[in-house]
This record gives C-alpha cells, sequence and structure tokens, in this order.
C-alpha cells in the first residue's frame, strides 16, 4: 500500500517515520549483519539496530494508545520514541542511534507545538549529529558518525522548508558519504564494505524520506555494500572470515558491557572517565538522570562497578566475544544446547533472583517499559536450549511473546507459550516444571498449574478514571483481581486484606504473596495473619519483587 505523505513533521509523522524506519531495517538486518566488522566483527548490527528501533516504536504507539480522543502532542511522540530508543539501544550501533534520536527530539520537543516544517527538521538532523559525536569518547571517521553528519550538512544546504526536500537532501548526503566510509576506515577497505552502521542510517533516513514524500528510495544493497578493495591484492573484496582474522590479530578486549544507568550528570562523567581507562568502544548516551551505557572491556565486572559507584545500574547485558567473534584467539568448542529451559518475564529484580534460582532465564520488564520481541528471542537464544517453555507473565505481553515464539521456531527451537498473565502464575508453572519428562506433558501440567492460580495486584492509582468498581481518583488504592479493578480504598493494608478476602471465598490452599519495595512493612505478618485465623489449612508464602510496579502482587491456587 502506498504511503500517504506527511506534509509537516508532527506527532503522526514521528509514528509514520519509525514504523517505516522498522520495516527498512527488517528487510535489510542480515545485510547489515553480513557486513558488519568495525568495531567488532560480530555479524549483529543490523539486528542491534532492528531491536533499538523496534523498542522506539512500541513506545510511540504506547503515547498513541494512551489517547482516547485526539492524538499525542509532536513533544510526546518524540520523546517517546527517543525515550524508547535509550531503554531499548543495544549494541555499539544502537547506542549511537538512541542518541541520534535522542538529539533529533531535543530540537522537535522543544516547545508545545504541534507541528514543525524543514527549518526544524535541519536543526534536528544537526542537533543529532552533534550530540551522538560527544556521546562517543574517541570518535572516528568512516562510521555512522560520519554519515551522520553528512546528512546534516546536506540538510542545511537544502532549498526550502519544506520536510520531504530537506530529508531527501539529507539522505543524499548520507548516501555519497557511506559510499565514501572504505576509504576513511582501513578495516573497511580490508573487508571491501561499506559501514554497517552508516548503512543501517541510511535505512532509517530512507524511511524519513518516504514519510514526506510517499516515495520508497534506492538503497544500497547486496554487491552495492560491499566495494571492490585494491588491498585485496587480486582487486577482489576479502570474505568475512578473512577480515574477522585480520581482526583477531589486532586483538582487543574480551567483553561487551551495556547497561541502563540511573544516575546524576556529575556521575556519570565521572563514569565516561573510569570506562575509557577500562576499555574501548566507549559510548554513553542519554540524560535526564536515565542514561545507556556501551563499553568493550576485558574486565567485565570492574565495568559494572563503576556503574554501581555512579549510580543505580540495571538491565545489564554482558557478552563475551566468543568463537567466530573479532576478540577471541584460538578454538572454542561450543557449548553444548541442554534439552530444555523456561524463558520468562518478570516484573522486578527480587522475582528474576526467584525465578533465577529455580533455573529459569530471566528478561526483567521495568514499569512502563515493556520488553520487545526481539529481547526475548534473544533471551531464548541465551537458555542455549532444544525446546522451551516462554511465560510472558503479563497478558499485555502475548502478541509480542507470540512473535518471539515463531521467530524461535524458525531458528529450530522448539518453543511453546504459556499465556501466564501475571508472575504469580509463571511461580505456579515453575513450580511444577520437571525438565525430565516429555514436553507436551510437561506444558500441559505448567498450563494446569498457572490456569489453576487466580491473581490479583494492589496498585496506586494514577489519575482518575472509571473502573469496574466505580469512579477512582488519583492517588486511591486499587485492588485488582484477575485484570479487573473489585476493590477502591484508601489503605494499602486494608485494601489488600479486602481482595484476598474475595479471592479466598472461592476457595484456595494457597496464598502467594509478592511485595513490591512501596509495600507497608508490616502488611506480610498481617495478611498471614488473616489467612491463618480465617481460612484454615490454606498456607502462605512472601517473596520480595523489588521495584515491580505494583505494591503488592497475590496469587490464590
Amino acid at each position: 500500500m502506498a504511503q500517504v505523505p506527511q506534509t509537516f513533521f508532527d506527532a503522526l509523522a514521528v509514528r509514520t517515520w519509525c514504523g517505516l524506519a522498522l520495516e527498512s531495517l527488517g528487510r535489510a538486518r542480515e545485510e547489515i549483519d553480513a557486513i558488519n566488522v568495525y568495531p567488532v566483527a560480530d555479524g549483529d548490527t543490523g539486528t542491534n539496530l532492528y531491536l533499538t528501533v523496534e523498542s522506539a516504536v512500541a513506545a510511540v504507539e504506547a503515547v498513541f494508545t494512551a489517547y482516547d480522543v485526539g492524538r499525542p502532542t509532536l513533544a510526546d511522540a518524540a520523546r517517546a520514541m527517543a525515550h524508547g530508543a535509550l531503554i531499548g539501544a543495544r549494541g555499539n550501533s544502537g547506542t549511537i542511534l538512541a542518541q541520534l534520536l535522542r538529539g533529533m527530539a531535543q530540537v522537535l520537543a522543544d516547545g508545545e507545538t504541534a507541528h514543525t516544517d524543514g527549518s526544524g527538521l535541519r536543526l534536528a538532523l544537526r542537533r543529532a549529529s552533534d550530540s551522538a559525536r560527544q556521546a562517543v569518547a574517541h570518535p572516528v571517521e568512516g562510521t555512522v558518525l560520519s554519515v551522520a553528519s553528512a546528512a546534516a550538512d546536506a540538510a542545511h544546504g537544502a532549498a526550502g522548508d519544506d520536510c520531504g526536500a530537506v530529508a531527501r537532501a539529507a539522505y543524499e548526503g548520507a548516501r555519497t558519504a557511506l559510499a565514501a566510509t572504505p576509504g576513511q576506515l582501513a578495516v573497511l577497505e580490508r573487508a571491501g564494505v561499506v559501514d554497517a552502521g552508516g548503512r543501517g542510517l541510511l535505512a532509517v533516513l530512507g524511511a524519513l524520506v518516504e514519510t514526506f514524500t510517499g516515495e520508497a528510495v534506492p538503497v544500497l544493497s547486496g554487491s552495492h555494500a560491499r566495494v571492490a578493495s585494491a588491498a585485496a591484492g587480486d582487486g577482489a573484496p576479502l570474505t568475512e572470515a578473512e577480515d574477522c582474522a585480520d581482526v583477531l590479530d589486532a586483538g582487543g578486549p574480551a567483553f561487551e558491557v551495556i547497561y541502563l544507568l540511573e544516575a546524576e550528570d556529575a556521575a556519570v562523567a565521572r563514569l565516561r572517565e573510569r570506562l575509557d581507562g577500562l576499555g574501548d568502544s566507549l559510548v554513553i548516551v542519554g540524560g535526564d538522570g536515565l542514561w545507556n551505557v556501551h563499553v568493550h572491556v576485558d574486565d567485565a565486572g570492574a565495568a559494572v562497578e563503576a556503574g554501581v559507584e555512579a549510580g543505580r545500574p540495571y538491565r545489564i547485558r554482558i557478552t563475551h566475544f566468543g568463537a567466530g567473534d573479532a576478540h577471541t584467539t584460538g578454538e572454542r568448542l561450543p557449548r553444548e544446547r541442554v534439552q530444555r529451559a523456561v524463558v520468562a518475564v518478570v516484573p522486578g529484580e527480587g522475582l528474576a533472583g526467584l525465578y533465577g534460582e529455580a533455573g529459569a532465564t530471566t528478561v526483567l520488564a521495568r514499569p512502563g517499559e515493556p520488553p520487545a520481541s526481539g529481547e526475548l528471542v534473544e533471551a531464548v537464544r541465551r537458555a542455549h536450549a532444544r525446546e522451551v517453555v516462554l511465560l510472558p507473565n503479563d497478558a499485555e505481553l502475548r502478541h509480542t511473546a507470540a512473535a518471539a515464539a515463531e521467530q524461535a521456531r524458525t531458528e529450530g527451537i522448539r518453543v511453546a507459550l504459556i499465556p501466564t498473565r501475571s508472575a504469580v502464575q509463571g511461580i505456579a508453572a515453575l513450580a511444577v516444571h520437571e525438565p525430565d519428562r516429555r514436553f507436551d506433558e510437561d506444558v500441559v501440567s505448567m498450563t494446569s498449574a498457572a490456569g489453576a492460580t487466580r491473581y490479583a495486584e494492589v496498585a496506586v492509582a494514577e489519575r482518575q478514571s472509571w473502573t469496574m468498581a466505580g469512579i477512582c481518583q488519583a492517588g486511591d488504592v486499587l485492588g485488582l483481581i484477575d485484570g479487573d479493578v473489585a476493590v477502591i480504598g484508601t489503605d494499602v493494608t486494608a485494601t489488600a486484606e479486602g481482595v484476598l478476602d474475595r479471592m479466598l471465598s472461592a476457595g484456595g490452599e494457597l496464598v502467594t504473596l509478592v511485595l513490591g519495595d512501596e509495600a507497608p512493612e508490616t502488611i506480610a505478618e498481617h495478611l498471614e495473619a488473616r489467612v491463618r485465623e480465617s481460612y484454615l489449612a490454606v498456607d502462605t508464602v512472601v517473596y520480595r519483587g523489588g521495584r515491580q510496579g505494583a505494591v503488592l502482587l497475590i496469587g490464590v491456587e
């Protein structure tokens, strides 16, 4: 279907652009992965860019969904795009793209105007380029930074204030710069390829052109992404394996460390100095108290400890550049797959520890930051099993989990999705998991246990709204049973007791309480006493979930 062009850069244009960029990166992902040789020849640049934009798309869609009437402002959509990219940024390339989008958002969200024109787009592209270059500890020409700078320069020289003309000029400038990258960076010239990160940015800028003109643009692909290199001796480009071996000889850090960090600006400045001394490929992006940190190091623990000293790191990902990657020497036998594993989405650090102790591979979902399908696929791969049971533990993640399961199946992994709607249902399923029995039998048993568990949560209302139990005001305590508001109160403990009484009125043998950080200190003791005194032969188990969004999660089996 032909794309309806956007006249101005407004909230709808942000939404359209993000969607088209995701589609474009989806088509180019494998090609970009294949030409990825810098800064590490690990063949994941296209995938990392895709996952970063996927997170941005999810954040923008969430903002539009929140509006029952009308649509969000340009500032709302731009900030959501930048925030989504920041929390979902993967790898060196994804982290830089997140900062490019953040730089654009700083201009687009300046003021509460409904839209901007080509002059605003020019400023946004310039801010994007400048902020990305500042975020990289040691900028290198011949990379995505060069392509972004060229796009901004070309946009500045475009005539008129038409968004389409400015976007097309930026695209053409980027395309010219991308073709020149092998002449700027020796590793690209030896491999006979253009920069993978720059190729990904070209796809994103092509989507920007299509947003404002309705026309798809030509892209570099296949042989165009690989360029003849005289350095190959006979005029032919080196193969990826030959180039990887070339980089292997140069050595380099053994680990990639990525985490989100809650910290003040001054602490981040000290963190930059500390990490710069530990390794290379250092990129720290973000602001306003939330940062995405990316670095390649030999001492992964020291990189994480530096984050702890600076603030509160979370969503920590440490990747060892294993066999076939650029930073290892010698041969290493691939780890043998286990037969079966459980992958679960959990809402808090406490539950992540609990699930981990039970043998599950976990994906942390912080409040307002649901994981994208790519994160779930990555977790399935990380589990390294032939068979995987996937527990989304959230009704809103059903479609995301289904997409992840389908992707994993195409990779030869047998995946069963159990539609758990709460972490307490996941706990019940995990309790009966037996990896030694037949896969189908295990899935049936886990599904039955989850289905037999009623779930509830106690939370605080953020705004006035209509509910099944009446109108609630901001600050009211809500008791939700099976997803619907059943009790509205003013006291957390009293509301929780009312919810528990309603659930146990239908019977039950075991009550599971998962306490969030905001739960009153005495609530667990009070509810345990209530169950003990009023409901004979019902046991209670208590866990601490950490920062899980809800004040309290309740399960009744």
